[in-house]
């Protein structure tokens, strides 16, 4: 096995918290002003200084966080190996040069939009299971509408679903002694609920120039390292229905010799994930 090669991880959404990358401003504020350019609103101020509520929203949220990364990645040293949780993939792809910031930053628009519109039409949400193995986590879920969708680590499953089964499993996980954590987010990510927003997102892909990354990506559907510009659009459209395989992506990117893991973005949630899967 190589080792000594530096990887970056990139957070998703639920990441976010008011106040986020305020200090990152002064650094690189061309970066915050051409985002509130392309988005046509002033992100950076609501990232500054809104609620907790006005983050949650899936329109706010994923620009916000992929912003953070990528204000933190700027004038850091290129990584060897890179992969983002969920929304963090396209902080991976742009840090990686797939996609330009521009480009990228229009896409997790359109993704954000799209979700944020199945979001209003069918109310959903989901929920970190800490205890019992994704086998247990998978059992559970049979029959009921909800999927096991981040297999984040041996011992924590995120299910998501409507919320009415969400909240019904949550009781029942409870009850065996297991420890459960809603997440602050804003819909059933991560399941065919949001197979509405995959069809929408799918024109932005295609309208979009992906190029040979600089270095792996390792993407969330099969947690394998991606170099081909026409697999990994494939894989990034297959994800916003799949489930996220962080546990597997991690443990592949330490065997292809991964021995520095750096979390570039908002909180330290894959820093602390990665402790519990190495």
């Amino acid at each position: 096995m190589q080792m000594g090669k530096l990887a970056y991880i990139f957070p998703g959404q639920g990441s976010q918290f008011p106040g986020m990358a305020a200090d990152l401003y002064s650094s690189n504020p061309d970066l915050f002003e051409s985002a509130n350019h392309i988005l046509g609103f002033r992100i950076s101020d609501l990232m500054f200084n809104g609620s907790e509520e006005d983050l949650r929203r899936t329109d706010v949220t994923q620009p916000a966080v992929f912003l953070h990364s990528l204000a933190m990645a700027s004038g850091m040293r290129k990584p060897d190996m890179v992969a983002g949780h969920s929304l963090g993939e396209f902080s991976a792809l742009t840090v990686a040069g797939v996609l330009n910031f521009k480009d990228a930053l229009k896409l997790v628009r359109a993704r954000a939009e799209a979700m944020q519109e199945c979001c209003r039409k069918a109310e959903g949400t989901m929920a970190a299971i800490i205890g019992p193995d994704a086998g247990t986590v998978e059992k559970a879920c049979e029959g009921s509408g909800v999927i096991a969708a981040n297999y984040n680590c041996p011992t924590q499953t995120v299910i998501s679903g409507a919320a009415s089964g969400v909240a019904e499993l949550c009781d029942r996980f409870r009850e065996s002694g297991a420890i459960v954590c809603p997440l602050n987010v804003g819909g059933a990510f991560h399941t065919p609920l949001m197979s509405a927003a995959s069809g929408k997102l799918a024109e932005a892909i295609e309208a979009t120039e992906f190029k040979a990354p600089v270095c792996p990506v390792y993407q969330n559907v099969d947690a394998s390292a991606e170099t081909d510009p026409g697999r990994i659009k494939e894989k990034l459209l297959a994800q916003m229905t799949s489930p996220v395989r962080w546990s597997d992506t991690i443990l592949r990117m330490r065997a292809d010799g991964a021995e520095e893991f750096v979390e570039v973005g908002p909180g330290k949630t894959l820093t602390k994930l990665n402790k519990r899967i190495l």
